[in-house]
């Protein structure tokens, strides 16, 4: 399968409802203008998981490591802004990954105009 292409909601400052969606074990590909996108990430299960931001940017040759970060069972995480020079794909996206999926969700948010 495919990863599944998760898109951002952007925030106002009246409010938003932040719709969530079910992680996919293949992955979620958000488009990343650059300036305050972030995910937030929701770990319902008993276990902890990793949340891993793929990167794109080589330093000498060789690949800047992927970020990971943990989000312990039954908590969540807010994780970002991503630079696009260091997580953006090929065509703008960020690439996502999850460890496991069970109760997991994640929705992707946009910070609006100041």
């Amino acid at each position: 399968m495919a990863r599944t292409v998760l898109a951002p909601i952007v925030s106002t400052r009246a409010g938003i409802a932040v719709p969530y969606t079910a992680a996919n074990v293949d992955g979620h590909s958000i488009v990343n203008p650059g300036e305050g996108m972030m995910i937030h990430v929701k770990n319902g299960g008993a276990s902890p998981i990793n949340v891993t931001v793929k990167t794109a940017m080589k330093v000498d040759g060789r690949f800047v490591p992927d970020l990971v970060v943990a989000v312990p069972n039954a908590s969540d995480r807010l994780i970002g802004p991503f630079q696009k020079e260091v997580y953006n794909q090929a065509g703008g996206s960020v690439n996502v990954d999850f460890s496991a999926i069970t109760s997991v969700t994640v929705a992707a948010i946009q910070l609006g105009a100041a």
